[in-house]
This record gives C-alpha cells, sequence and structure tokens, in this order.
C-alpha cells in the first residue's frame, strides 16, 4: 500500500497553493468549488508522485494550533543534497519564513531544516 495524499485546510487557498508551487515545484490541479457547501480545493503534484490536497471552507475551525501537539505535524520534502538544503533554507528566510530549526544533522542522523509556512504549516526539508 501507498498514501494516496493528504489534506490539509488553509484559510488563503490561493496562497498556499502558490507556496508549494513556487518553492517545492507543485504540479496544480484545477480548482474544485462546490457551490453548495461553499467548499474548495486543489490538488498539488509533486516529484515522485505525492499529492496534497489543499482545502477551503468558511465554517472550517481556524483557531491557532499549538506547534507541538499530538496529531500530523509538518510536511517533509527530500530537496536532493544538503547544498540544495541549504539553498531553499535561505531562500525562504531571505522571503520572510520563519526558519524553526537547521539547516542541521539530527540525531537519527537527517539533515533537514523546518521553516513555518503559510498560516504556521510546518515544512521539513531533507536532503
Amino acid at each position: 500500500m501507498r498514501i494516496e495524499h493528504t489534506a490539509l485546510y488553509a484559510r488563503d487557498l490561493e496562497g498556499m497553493r502558490a507556496f508549494f508551487v513556487k518553492y517545492f515545484g507543485a504540479s496544480c490541479s484545477a480548482k474544485y468549488v462546490n457551490e453548495r457547501t461553499h467548499f474548495s480545493s486543489y490538488f498539488l503534484s509533486f516529484d515522485g508522485g505525492s499529492r496534497l490536497e489543499i482545502m477551503s471552507r468558511p465554517d472550517v475551525d481556524a483557531s491557532p494550533q499549538p506547534r507541538n501537539r499530538m496529531g500530523w505535524i509538518h510536511l517533509a520534502f527530500s530537496a536532493g543534497s544538503r547544498e540544495a538544503v541549504d539553498e531553499l533554507t535561505a531562500r525562504l528566510r531571505n522571503d520572510g519564513y520563519e526558519v524553526t530549526s537547521g539547516p542541521r544533522t539530527t540525531g537519527d542522523g537527517y539533515y533537514e531544516s523546518c521553516i513555518a509556512g503559510p498560516e504556521d504549516v510546518l515544512v521539513e526539508i531533507t536532503e
């Protein structure tokens, strides 16, 4: 079995889409809109076949969540090399995103950084 896709709700659907297209090379499906429920979404596809569904709906609770909590915490992307991790991390920092850790080698041997993307979505960048 493989994970087909994962999904996240966003207040700013267009901003979230633009972030993943600009920094992580996502290709984007056509926007789906359900006029009755006011639900809208995009499917973002990445190298290797992974997909992320980003969704928006006005009645979803948008209360801030603590970063250290139970449940899903981050999305991880492999940049391919340490140099690519460093370059993308620097680019995101220069564009105003908070780098929450790294780049560094973790105790379990990963070379990674973590950034807080739009709406405080944590994105890990690994080699």
